[in-house]
């Protein structure tokens, strides 16, 4: 039963570790971080990303235009391009290393404490990518709330307001914190079997031993 549940959670790990470390990658790139509508002109939305800012008319379509300086950036949007590339590649890092930690893997079957913590250390990487991408994501939603109730902007102008890539890059995070936790507790459920399965079998051979003096005695 324990080798079903470590096999199951191995799987579901890595799993939802894929599936956050491809939408923080979508997330690094679409510019839709942040909305701005326009109440002048309905027809008219603006959109912002970490790369590039675009406008959407439906006349028109779709325009973008990438920012010219990386300087020029606010803040919160220059960190937030080196935490995305810092998730990217952990995640990814991640993968690779508790790929090779993986039951269902034969390559180095008779290294187990090795496959144990390369599926330990992949785990710490999902992990740490999963905080890479959260932090960012809700520093731009923090500074986007402060800017729409500040008091000291005319209430004539518009304000940003949330776009779909914050919410993608949120469940992109906890997708990859519960995959990377999942990871690590397969790999030290799969260490406590094993410990279990030598301690029953050290008191099976005690007991074998003990039948044996037992019967010897009784013979004598």
């Amino acid at each position: 039963m324990a080798l079903v549940f470590r096999t199951a959670a191995q799987v579901a790990g890595s799993s939802l570790s894929l599936l956050g470390w491809v939408l923080t990658c979508l997330t690094n790139y679409l510019p839709h971080w942040k909305n701005l509508n326009l109440d002048l002109n309905v027809m008219e939305n603006w959109t912002i990303g970490l790369w590039q800012a675009c406008v959407i008319r439906d006349e028109v379509g779709t325009q973008c235009k990438d920012f010219d300086s990386f300087l020029a950036l606010p803040a919160e949007l220059r960190i937030s391009r080196v935490l995305m590339f810092l998730s990217n590649g952990l995640g990814f890092l991640g993968l690779l290393v508790s790929g090779f930690g993986l039951d269902c893997l034969r390559i180095g079957e008779s290294q187990q404490e090795l496959k144990k913590w390369l599926l330990i250390l992949g785990g710490i990487l999902l992990w740490t990518a999963g905080l890479a991408a959260l932090v960012p994501v809700s520093w731009v939603a923090h500074v986007t709330v402060q800017e729409f109730w500040d008091e000291t902007i005319l209430e004539t102008v518009p304000r940003w307001e949330f776009g779909d890539a914050l919410f993608l890059g949120w469940f992109a995070g906890f997708s990859l914190l519960l995959g990377g936790c999942l990871l690590i507790w397969a790999a030290c459920s799969a260490h406590a079997a094993l410990a279990s399965g030598h301690t029953s079998a050290a008191e099976a051979q005690c007991l074998h031993q003990y039948l044996e003096m037992r019967n010897t005695h009784l013979q004598i």
